[in-house]
């Protein structure tokens, strides 16, 4: 009996010793299970990049006052500020822009020297997202869709991303203009669109991505959205309150079309017949209400961020460049833009934060150049400024190898700051090319404005190190950019006497904001000196992927959590 009682006894120990040990091992294999969930929710699942068309840095310190605290001062006071990023190349243009952002590299790399670029072997000018053999997918029979990122020779962060997830992890590229979507989504993107605003207003694509819209873009287009904003745009608040700018009626600036005046308010429907249809929100801030519109529906459309593998979104806010270069960095019309656009952001936040979640997503932000004050406003203000003709350069130059050499036929092509040779005419008249370019740099140094020049022979057998002549070395490309490279003088511009315009390698064209936020992102600022390319090697790190396969740049490690 005593035997029976204590084999039962036993038995009930070391059923509950087998018990507690399951319950144990089912426990370590919950916080096994944890630990490896929370090891794959480090990376984002969205990167969202946006790149703001002629964002000068000042723009964000001086408008600081009157932004709210959900768009530009949420990054600023959340994430990590570079006040001292540079673009590093000449020339400073859109396309150049937006593709060594995300290729981490300069045009001398990534081959996009210029927005539009003379090609010395076909001989005619080039667009840097043109391919004729693509056709317009969203609107019928027109040359706005034959575009795609062939004449960029390198790969992006978008690339690499998509390389790196087999295909898994989305990319889409957003922008008014269709190098501001195309070039940042890269050669691999699931989709790039850009806004035709011909017709009735609608995003289009090329038969590069697809042969048909995807259901939420045909959506989006047909409920009309760009409709909605042919309204009437005045000041977000009182005018009188923006003291950070200019009066409303300036001589430094041009207006629209039918309105003698570039003074708010501004009836968009009533100008709409004179201005491009549709065209005309593009010089508004409402242009950039409408991206985000789009935005937002591709992030609920295309289901981004939804999954383990990350998600990038590329968008490009196009407007404020139109609006700068139509009035001027230093208008009313360019604050309200800018107040209008952080609550734009803040928009874009929210969506974020409801359909990805806080902390589920990175955000870095900078522009793809940024622009010069009016230089007649420089004039007034007796700060060296001036204007330029480069048609005149031209017959002057034509006419200066006529009388040396005997033959008006020597110079191709001029323009973004350099002179093409032609090299049958070289020949034929059994001439040095390098006497020829050297002869021009002697003659452009005595012209007018110049400042300094640079030879192709210069760039190919000396390595510039620093300031201008290496700025236009990064920007020189060997097989596309011309012979001789020329630099104006400081804030000295080829362009109408109102309006703002970029393109140089002084800082007013170079100084632009690099704001990264969210996950992996550290909180803080630095003014050390950064450089436009180090923005995709940062994002490369924090997802842990391989850089862009010609990238130049360093990871910014102090904007990292480690």
């Amino acid at each position: 009996m005593k035997n029976s009682i204590l084999l039962s006894i036993l038995s009930l120990f070391f059923i509950q010793c087998i018990s507690v040990k399951q319950k144990v091992k089912t426990a370590s294999k919950t916080a096994t299970n944890t630990n490896a969930q929370a090891a794959e929710s480090t990376k984002p699942k969205l990167v969202v990049g946006i790149v703001v068309d002629q964002m000068r840095y000042d723009y964000l310190t001086r408008f600081e006052s009157k932004y709210g605290n959900g768009g530009f001062m949420r990054m600023i006071n959340e994430g990590y500020n570079c006040k001292n990023n540079h673009y590093n190349y000449i020339p400073t243009y859109t396309g150049p822009g937006h593709a060594s952002v995300y290729t981490g590299t300069t045009p001398e790399n990534h081959g996009i020297i210029a927005n539009d670029w003379y090609d010395k072997f076909i001989k005619k000018e080039v667009y840097c997202a043109s391919d004729d053999r693509q056709s317009s997918v969203g609107v019928e029979g027109q040359w706005a869709g034959k575009m795609s990122p062939h004449r960029m020779q390198t790969t992006t962060v978008t690339d690499q991303l998509r390389l790196d997830t087999q295909q898994r992890g989305k990319v889409i590229g957003i922008a008014i203009k269709d190098r501001g979507a195309i070039l940042p989504a890269g050669h691999a993107a699931n989709g790039a669109y850009w806004f035709y605003g011909k017709d009735k207003g609608s995003w289009i694509t090329s038969t590069y991505y697809r042969n048909e819209l995807p259901t939420w873009v045909k959506e989006f287009n047909a409920a009309d959205e760009a409709e909605k904003y042919l309204t009437t745009w005045n000041t977000l608040y009182d005018i009188n309150t923006y003291t950070e700018s200019d009066i409303d009626l300036s001589a430094y600036e041009s207006s629209f079309k039918g309105k003698p005046n570039p003074t708010f308010p501004y009836d968009l429907k009533a100008l709409q017949a004179e201005n491009g249809g549709f065209d005309v929100l593009k010089a508004t801030a409402y242009g950039n209400s409408l991206t985000t519109d789009f935005a937002i529906a591709a992030i609920k459309g295309e289901n981004l961020g939804k999954d383990v593998d990350t998600d990038f979104l590329a968008v490009s806010y196009s407007s404020t460049d139109y609006v700068g270069h139509r009035f001027g960095v230093n208008s009313k019309e360019i604050q309200d833009t800018y107040l209008r656009l952080d609550q734009d952001i803040e928009r874009l936040f929210a969506v974020l934060d409801a359909e990805v979640g806080k902390g589920n997503y990175t955000i870095f932000l900078t522009a793809d150049h940024a622009a010069v004050h009016v230089p007649s406003f420089l004039q007034e203000m007796k700060i060296p400024a001036g204007y330029f003709d480069h048609g005149a350069l031209e017959k002057h130059l034509k006419s200066f190898l006529n009388t040396m050499y005997g033959s008006e036929k020597l110079i191709e092509n001029v323009s973004s700051g350099q002179v093409f040779l032609n090299y049958a005419e070289i020949k034929r008249l059994q001439l040095s090319a390098t006497a020829i370019e050297n002869a021009l740099q002697r003659e452009l140094l005595s012209y007018d404005k110049i400042s300094k020049v640079y030879t192709r022979t210069a760039f190919l057998n000396s390595e510039f190190t620093h300031g201008i002549a290496a700025a236009l070395q990064r920007g020189f490309n060997q097989k596309r950019s011309g012979d001789v490279c020329y630099v104006l003088d400081i804030a000295t511009i080829s362009y109408s006497r109102t309006g703002s315009t970029h393109g140089s390698g002084f800082n007013y064209d170079t100084h632009v904001p690099l704001l990264f936020y969210g996950n992996g992102v550290q909180q803080g600022e630095t003014l050390q000196r950064t450089k436009i390319t180090d923005v995709a090697p940062t994002i490369s790190a924090l997802l842990e992927i391989s850089l862009p396969n010609a990238a130049t740049g360093n990871p910014i490690e102090s904007a990292l959590k480690h």
